[in-house]
């Protein structure tokens, strides 16, 4: 097939194809997200409680029952790692979307209505870039649940500290969709298509829903993808400081902190979360690159 025959998606997963990093990178999140997702059936098929303590079994080294070995409560390490990813990926593409959702609504806005609507925005984007982005989350972790008159027991609920992190995450990161939007916007409002459906009176609602974020979701896409490594190295330092994810429930972030103690009897406690983390924020890098280079026309070889 030609490249003039060849569907959009098409030419984008060839380019894509041919980012090796990015194809591995790819691999690497979708198995991750799977065995994530499957944890607690993998638990089950294994015979594992990941949540259950054996003193008597701490720090056993790798073997056919526990196949990383156990923790500091002798708990299986494999099923906290993936306990651990399924919350902090959860966080982290979560809070990427929802920062995308939020900056891309900001920013389409801004860039087609223009004015002091445009100015004010971009002030208050500027603010929200200026503020130092860790202490402003410590801060907002550090919000006690229970003075907002919530019931004590959804405060306390492993639910409701996820969905915390992830508002916390987004309403700190939706900058750089915001600003790459509105850049986009202003360019797409001056292409002759644009003109055209604004000449055939078709309202600024609809001109921005299905002519301008169509045309600006490559960059938003790439913007989100680098966006949700960053939210997990966020969560994981949240959680680390104690301010995120609280035990028993896991996360790779409280997985370190519990191991820091640990470091000369079980240095593995601390080298299996910390290499997750690692690994999964330098494939949502290098499948962000794989992105922008897959969905930039300029880059298709004939």
């Amino acid at each position: 097939m030609t490249v003039a025959a060849a569907s959009p998606t098409r030419l984008v997963w060839r380019r894509l194809l041919r980012h090796r990093l990015a194809q591995a990178s790819l691999v690497f999140l979708v198995v991750l997200l799977a065995l994530s997702l499957a944890a607690p059936t993998i638990a089950e098929w294994r015979g594992i409680d990941p949540g259950a303590t054996d003193l008597f079994r701490r720090f056993e080294p790798p073997s056919a029952e526990h196949w990383l070995g156990t923790d500091d409560l002798g708990r299986d390490l494999f099923q906290r790692l993936l306990d651990g990813g399924r919350v902090s990926l959860l966080v982290g593409l979560a809070g990427a979307l929802l920062s995308a959702v939020l900056g891309a609504a900001i920013g389409v806005v801004s860039g087609y209505v223009g004015g002091r609507l445009d100015r004010f925005l971009m002030r208050f984007t500027d603010g929200v870039i200026a503020l130092p982005m860790l202490p402003l989350l410590i801060v907002l972790a550090a919000v006690d649940p229970a003075k907002l008159h919530l019931p004590a027991a959804v405060a306390r609920s492993e639910s409701f500290s996820i969905y915390r992190l992830v508002l916390i995450v987004a309403l700190t990161g939706w900058t750089v969709a915001a600003r790459l939007v509105r850049a986009e916007t202003r360019s797409l409002k001056a292409r002759d298509f644009t003109r055209a459906a604004q000449a055939l009176g078709a309202r600024p609602l609809r001109i921005m829903r299905r002519h301008i974020l169509p045309n600006a979701l490559g960059s938003l896409v790439v913007a989100t993808t680098m966006a949700a490594g960053s939210l997990i190295l966020l969560e994981s330092t949240l959680s680390f400081l104690g301010l995120g994810i609280q035990p028993p429930a896991a996360s790779w972030g409280n997985m370190l902190t519990g191991a820091q103690d640990l470091l000369q009897d079980a240095p593995l406690l601390a080298v299996w979360p910390g290499a997750m983390i690692f690994l999964t924020v330098i494939a949502f890098n290098f499948l962000g690159d794989g992105l922008q280079d897959a969905l930039d026309p300029r880059n298709e070889r004939r």
